[in-house]
């Protein structure tokens, strides 16, 4: 996704206004430094081993300080998932990259204004472990006071119930409406529960840049559609001018029903955009919900959390899919056979290149295949100077594939980009996920038509210049260029993964 946003890993949504700030407070007295889930007068049904540490009995003025100190000043609750800048402030992960997401660039800090270039952050799991230490005290104050006091055995509640989602104290636990359920501390339950929130809010921001992701391409491929469209009709219809009179019904046709299937996926692209819109704007409204449950007191997340985690769950389920955009391969007369005038044998020297090709860095820097070492790499063994020459290759066994011309073979063997070479006419298709992509070099084009299945035709006219690529398996035109510049000798490429 095109953003400006740092990748600190799950960014906050920039629209902030709904979040509630509810600033949780470190008691001051030496009693608020029970354990967690502790009753009055200390007894627990929990091994001592599962007992977590008491903080340290602390004087109210340094007590104030440390709450301070583990205090978020962009969200003023206590710091969820914190990290630390380069100046040395920390904030949560989170209003960090609501703060950098809405502010001018470069991003600088929210307290000192220090310019950072930093872009990826780890949590620090000192201050971490210490805001979980302020949360346990919090929460035995809050389960000490007379709120929280089972009002039928007069006892603390220090259980939570998994099944009805209620606090209970050890008598209540073991009574007969309670006694079959799955039972655990309520400090262990509290920590499960900031766990899987945390976790969903990771989830959620990864659907949220998914659909914004797709959401830019769609944009993208609507202008692309048209423009590649109003081409296509003129490389069509010069096509046919090389051919017999006599189809210039089949002509009309073609363009008739290149122009129709054009619009029809226009339209489809558009529902699509309207589609993912309204889908990143309840991801996002979804998105804040539980940052806001971040910021709530222990006990209401353990009853509330729930309920939003399934909802959450259920909105990621079904994004929005990109349209697929492919325009059918119509056959045009003649064709191959017209081609086929000036076939000729091509032999390849074939080598294995065991590195990652790049093929263009200038897009996303992608490469053949993710994952994979070994490319079969092929260069003809004749050179082409002049003539009209025509041949076909077998792509049809390759995930990945390259065919076309290039006047010489070191920039793949130095790895440079084909976007910075000359000379280089290839048609590629590369796959993502379950699509093809077409393209073609000098320049870079993206191209709007089905993947070719079997053998791919090229064919090189020195006469005019041009180079053309065909789907033999339809006698359909893939592309052709308008004009080349050549630099002679011209020879065969091909390059595939192994599979």
């Amino acid at each position: 996704m095109a953003s400006s946003e740092p990748s600190l890993g799950h960014p906050l949504p920039s629209r902030a206004s709904g979040l509630r700030r509810n600033r949780q407070s470190v008691p001051g007295d030496s009693g608020s430094a029970q354990v967690a889930g502790l009753g009055r007068a200390g007894h627990s049904p929990w091994p001592a081993s599962e007992l977590r540490l008491r903080p340290p009995n602390l004087p109210g003025k340094m007590d104030s300080t440390l709450q301070k100190e583990l205090t978020c000043v962009i969200c003023l609750s206590y710091f969820t998932d914190p990290v630390t800048i380069g100046c040395g402030h920390s904030f949560c992960r989170a209003c960090l990259c609501l703060s950098w997401g809405e502010g001018k660039t470069p991003a600088s800090c929210p307290v000192c204004r220090e310019i950072s270039e930093q872009t990826e952050f780890k949590t620090n799991i000192v201050v971490k472990n210490l805001v979980s230490l302020a949360r346990q005290a919090s929460l035995s104050q809050c389960l000490n006071s007379d709120e929280q006091m089972c009002g039928a055995h007069k006892e603390t509640k220090t259980i939570f119930c998994n099944e009805n989602k209620q606090l209970l104290c050890l008598l209540c636990s073991k009574s007969q409406g309670h006694k079959t359920h799955r039972h655990c501390s309520i400090g262990c339950a509290v920590e499960e529960y900031r766990e899987k929130l945390l976790k969903q809010i990771k989830s959620l921001w990864e659907k949220i840049q998914e659909n914004q992701e797709n959401l830019n391409m769609e944009t993208k491929k609507s202008m692309s559609l048209q423009n590649f469209v109003f081409l296509w009709t003129y490389i069509i219809s010069s096509e046919y001018q090389k051919l017999h009179p006599a189809l210039c019904e089949e002509e009309k046709q073609h363009l008739e029903g290149l122009e129709s299937e054009g619009k029809s996926i226009f339209q489809q692209l558009k529902k699509s955009e309207a589609t993912m819109v309204q889908k990143g704007k309840h991801l996002r409204e979804m998105y804040e919900e539980l940052i806001n449950m971040c910021h709530k007191p222990d006990v209401e997340l353990l009853q509330d959390l729930e309920d939003l985690l399934t909802r959450s769950e259920s909105m990621q389920l079904h994004m929005p899919q990109p349209v697929n955009l492919a325009l059918s391969a119509r056959p045009i007369t003649g064709l191959i056979d017209r081609f086929n005038q000036f076939r000729v044998e091509v032999s390849f020297n074939y080598e294995m290149i065991n590195q990652n090709i790049m093929l263009f860095d200038a897009v996303k820097r992608r490469k053949f295949r993710h994952g994979r070492s070994n490319y079969l790499v092929a260069w003809g063994t004749q050179a082409f100077t002049s003539g009209k020459h025509y041949w076909e290759i077998e792509v049809d066994y390759s995930w990945d594939w390259a065919v076309g011309l290039c006047s010489k073979d070191s920039w793949i063997r130095k790895n440079y980009s084909v976007i910075k070479s000359q000379d280089i006419f290839l048609l590629l298709c590369l796959k993502e996920g379950s699509r093809y992509n077409p393209l073609t070099t000098s320049p870079i084009i993206f191209h709007c038509v089905e993947k070719p299945v079997g053998r791919v035709g090229v064919f090189v006219d020195f006469d005019k210049q041009s180079v053309s690529f065909v789907n033999v398996a339809k006698s359909s035109l893939i592309w052709r260029y308008p004009a080349c510049s050549f630099s002679y000798p011209l020879r065969p490429f091909f390059c595939t993964d192994q599979t």
